[in-house]
């Protein structure tokens, strides 16, 4: 049987299997195919040899010397036993500095706190990942590439984003001169600081926004190639040890993500307090200490558009990569040659599963990341506008503006939690793996609420209104409703287990033309039910948020609608994790075909695949949900700006002046027009990748016979 999609397989007669075992480090007597074999030029030698302990088999294997050892070994060497000690210590000593120190500085000394305890969760993730085999010499042929054809993407991608970032950069600078004044009487709020200095701000957060992100998404695809060759190394002994392999190299990443994310947030409101903030008793006369710590957030804007800006490269240029290479492997390999997907004998597999990295692991990292950012400064935006509104004391504002801050810390601890719990199982590789991935997301959505409840008790509750930290509560429990149903949604329309998938299948056994025909008519119902659940979440939050009585309830009820997005990506770290799983399966299931494993570890490998394909799918439900109602805070927050900026009224947006319309109609255009665009730029790369297939299979037969090996790098070097 040919593999024919994601997650198929074919049977071993389909393709003449070399036992191979000259290499010496085929534990479990996996093949080897003699085109994959590395060159002596690349060999390993005895000084490359060492003892690993900790290998289960507790053989002797060859490791071959990267430049990343020295991260390798740095996270290897660190105890599990010591991770636990410093993270326990590190969260016992942060609640005991807490009560003798200001509001401001305790809050900051826990969100601190819980950014280290993510880097330990780091640590212990990546030892318990890349203490494992790295597979055979013949998986390390594979996934070499893999790794240096996804880091010169990056390369490109970087290069192409500074170049575009350092005018962006000076633009913003000269926007800022444009800013109206405030003509009805003396500025306040952050306009005292002047037009120049604010836009020298925008500019600095911009550049470390970009910076933060870019870092989080080269160690996402550093991880994931790290983690897929022990993937396919771990199916050939069992399917458990495979399954919670592939989890944690998503998890590593996705934890590390949403850390450095929040602490690019809270050290820039640091820098910007220190800089602009007044003390109590200092006088401002004469100095850039001009501004209350509840107008910081206001100078924080730059950092979400930085991390909107790479997360437009890499979620763009990545999806263009991956897609125009699997369109273009599968067009040639799979239709004209009828070979099975991720076949050594296909030019592109390689830029196929390097697509896979690329644009599902680090364009979904920048995602998540961008729309964290967002999420938290116009939460902080919003807080700070209804604390001033209702007139509150330093005291509760404080709270109210951190409040984003440490919900998000919140979510490194509990989905950290729900991480650990998906461990090994005695499960064959006939179970279902979305069952562990579901029991560590419950127990992290279960940590949520309870924390959820006591970070609202201890920060929204005000001396006039003590009833509103529940309502917001239940704000927050909305948001959470609202993405596991996008979550079970989403599971449902994507997973061959239930009836939609199924009906394409059906469709399949009467034509290409069908299968489409059903395959558009299920993406387009699947949009029902995340659009009534994000409908009825954002109505439900708003008047929640109205009814506390804090202000007029405009505010409040924005705010209300923000503590709902914020419970709804209290578990982003978890979810990003599911998200990186799936392309660490794909590559590994790659692997394993191309290296020509024997059928147990391609069943293994496939079944994770396609469990890490309904995960990618559910981490896309969820971003566009979670980015449905961050948009109307983000518009709240806009208007918040405008109102402070300009000193007049922005509180209605009238459909019915035709400017206002025109300019709705211009917006729903440009997401037609770029969508477009962004097709046409697939179809033009998988055009080349077709024509240079046909190729190399035309020019060189013997590619069909094993008996030369395809010029891979120059696809790669095509779609990049």
């Amino acid at each position: 049987m040919l593999r024919g999609s994601k997650g198929g397989r074919m049977s071993s007669s389909t393709i003449p299997v070399h036992n191979n075992n000259g290499g010496g480090d085929d534990l479990e007597g996996g093949g080897g195919n003699p085109l994959l074999a590395r060159s002596p030029s690349s060999g390993l030698n005895a000084m490359d040899m060492e003892m690993d302990p900790l290998h289960p088999s507790g053989k002797q294997r060859k490791r071959k010397k990267h430049s990343t050892a020295s991260i390798v070994n740095m996270a290897t060497s660190s105890s599990l036993d010591s991770i636990r000690l410093y993270g326990t210590l590190l969260v016992v000593g942060s609640l005991c500095i807490c009560p003798f120190v200001k509001i401001q500085w305790a809050i900051l000394v826990l969100v601190y706190a819980s950014c280290l305890f993510g880097c330990f969760a780091t640590l212990w993730l990546g030892r318990s990942v890349l203490q494992c085999d790295d597979g055979t010499a013949e998986m390390r042929a594979v996934s070499d590439p893999i790794r240096e054809g996804a880091e010169g993407f990056l390369h490109v991608q970087y290069t192409a984003i500074a170049k575009f970032a350092i005018p962006l950069a000076g633009m913003i600078v000269i926007s800022y001169q444009f800013r109206p004044h405030n003509m009805e009487g003396e500025l306040t709020g952050p306009a005292i600081l002047g037009n120049t200095l604010l836009g020298i701000v925008a500019a600095m957060g911009f550049a470390f926004g970009a910076i933060c992100s870019a870092i989080s998404g080269y160690i996402s695809m550093w991880v994931a190639a790290q983690s897929n060759i022990r993937v396919a190394s771990a199916g050939r002994r069992s399917y458990g040890e495979a399954l919670v392999i592939c989890f944690r190299g998503g998890a590593f990443s996705a934890v590390l993500n949403l850390t450095l994310c929040i602490v690019g947030v809270t050290t820039l409101y640091l820098i910007m307090y220190m800089l602009f903030c007044k003390g109590e008793n200092s006088p401002t006369e004469n100095t850039w200490q001009v501004l209350n710590a509840t107008e910081i957030p206001m100078l924080l804007v730059g950092y979400g558009f930085g991390a909107s800006f790479v997360a437009l490269f890499m979620q763009l240029g990545g999806g263009i990569y991956t897609k125009a290479a699997d369109v273009g492997a599968d067009l040639v390999g799979k239709v004209e040659q009828s070979i099975p997907e991720d076949d050594p004998r296909n030019p592109a597999t390689i830029a196929d599963l390097v697509g896979d990295m690329v644009g599902d692991c680090v364009g979904s990292s920048a995602d998540v990341f961008e729309s964290v950012a967002a999420e938290i400064i116009g939460a902080m935006i919003l807080g700070s506008t209804l604390a001033n509104e209702s007139g509150m004391d330093s005291y509760h504002a404080t709270k109210f503006v951190f409040f984003p801050l440490v919900v998000h810390a919140m979510d490194i601890i509990v989905s950290s939690i729900g991480i650990a719990f998906v461990g090994r199982t005695r499960d064959t590789a006939d179970s279902d793996p979305m069952k562990q991935l579901q029991k560590g997301y419950r127990i992290a959505l279960a940590l949520s609420v309870a924390g959820f409840f006591l970070i609202t008790h201890q920060l929204l509750g005000t001396p006039d209104n003590p009833s509103a930290s529940f309502q917001f509560f239940l704000c927050g429990v909305v948001g959470m409703a609202c993405a596991y149903i996008i979550v079970l949604s989403t599971q449902y329309q994507t997973d061959y287990a239930y009836g939609p998938v199924q009906s394409i299948a059906e469709a399949s056994t009467t034509g290409h033309g069908t299968n489409i025909i059903v395959g558009v008519s299920v993406g387009m119902k699947a949009t029902l039910v995340p659009t009534i659940a994000v409908a009825i979440a954002v109505l439900t939050a708003y008047h929640l948020g109205a009814s506390t009585g804090i202000g007029d309830g405009r505010n409040a009820g924005l705010f209300g609608t923000a503590v709902a997005t914020m419970g709804m990506l209290s578990n982003a770290v978890y979810i990003l994790s599911m998200n990186n799983f799936g392309p660490i399966a794909d590559n590994a299931g790659g692997i394993t075909e191309m290296s020509m494993q024997p059928e147990s570890v391609r069943d293994v490998t496939d079944r994770l695949d396609a469990a890490g394909n309904v995960t990618k799918a559910v981490t896309k439900g969820y971003s566009i949900g979670s980015a449905s109602m961050a948009c109307f805070l983000l518009f709240g927050a806009f208007m918040d700006e405008f109102s402070e900026y300009s000193g007049l009224p922005f509180e209605v947006v009238d459909i019915a002046k035709p400017e206002v319309l025109v300019g709705g109609l211009l917006g729903s255009m440009i997401i037609f027009y770029f969508t477009g665009l962004a097709i046409a730029a697939v179809g033009r790369t998988a055009h080349e990748v077709v024509l240079e297939v046909r190729r190399q299979f035309k020019e060189n037969p013997d590619i069909m016979t094993y008996k030369a090996k395809p010029d891979y790098e120059r696809c790669v070097a095509l779609v990049t």
